[in-house]
């Protein structure tokens, strides 16, 4: 049974006592909901501040089952790379998580598939936990192109396979971009299609990463249409963005993970 996981991308928000509030009304609300047994212990949780938030993050939830993580990293160990953050450099504030390839990265810094597996094996050479986010804009949707894209994007670290240490311990979050802030949504059946169709994909590859592999959905996820998006088959969680700077909101997101 894979361990569903609800993540908060906070993207390029909030300041240190904005972030420092918010961690501690997420931490209130969950335990809260726990208590009341509104939200599983078996739901995974993490989030993902600016870089330079990620000194909070450890000090606040260092003592409680919260994973943290950076929002991306470089695909150099070190060196004259200005601006740029080394996995080791996440390590250093026990980050669990990192993302890669996220749609704003490619879409904005003009990240590739090349440039997007490079980062992955960073991640996983100094043990984190790589969630890649794949997905298709409007014009290669509406051109039929959905699959094809997220299949390539997903091959990029597949041929890896056999070079990366735990690569099972990767996830694979689908996120539309033509869903993604612009008040259009995929709906509950769109989302498992895409997501059976990344399973079988990495069947193909390999029968037992199939069924080890997390896949989670980011597009738009709020309380409003969680709870039937993650009654899907194949949908193991959720990358939550605007929704996750409201703790109340976020946790309202984990508890539609009990059904």
């Amino acid at each position: 049974m894979r361990r569903h996981l609800i993540a908060g991308n906070w993207k390029m928000n909030g300041t240190r006592a904005s972030i420092g509030l918010l961690l501690s009304d997420f931490k209130q609300e969950l335990e809260a909901a726990t208590a009341a047994g509104r939200v599983s212990s078996d739901v995974e949780w993490a989030v993902f501040p600016p870089f330079v938030f990620l000194a909070e993050c450890q000090h606040h939830l260092a003592e409680t089952s919260i994973a943290w993580g950076a929002q991306t990293v470089s695909e150099h160990a070190y060196g004259a790379f200005t601006g740029e953050t080394s996995a080791a450099m996440l390590k250093e504030f026990a980050c669990q998580y990192v993302l890669v390839g996220h749609s704003e990265r490619r879409q904005l810094f003009k990240e590739s598939n090349k440039d997007v597996a490079k980062k992955f094996v960073a991640a996983l050479h100094y043990d984190l936990k790589p969630i890649l986010c794949v997905g298709e804009t409007e014009i290669e949707r509406e051109a039929g192109l959905s699959l094809h894209v997220i299949q390539a994007q997903i091959a990029a670290v597949l041929e890896l396979d056999a070079q990366l240490p735990n690569f099972q311990n990767a996830v694979i979050a689908y996120e539309p971009v033509w869903a993604i802030g612009t008040g259009k949504n995929a709906t509950p059946e769109q989302v498992q299609e895409v997501h059976a169709a990344i399973r079988a994909q990495l069947r193909v590859h390999r029968a037992d990463l199939a069924d080890q592999m997390r896949i989670i959905y980011g597009g738009s996820v709020k309380p409003e249409n969680a709870k039937i998006l993650l009654e899907m088959p194949d949908v193991d969680g959720a990358l939550v963005g605007g929704a996750s700077l409201q703790a109340k909101h976020f946790v309202e997101i984990g508890a539609a993970c009990n059904h």
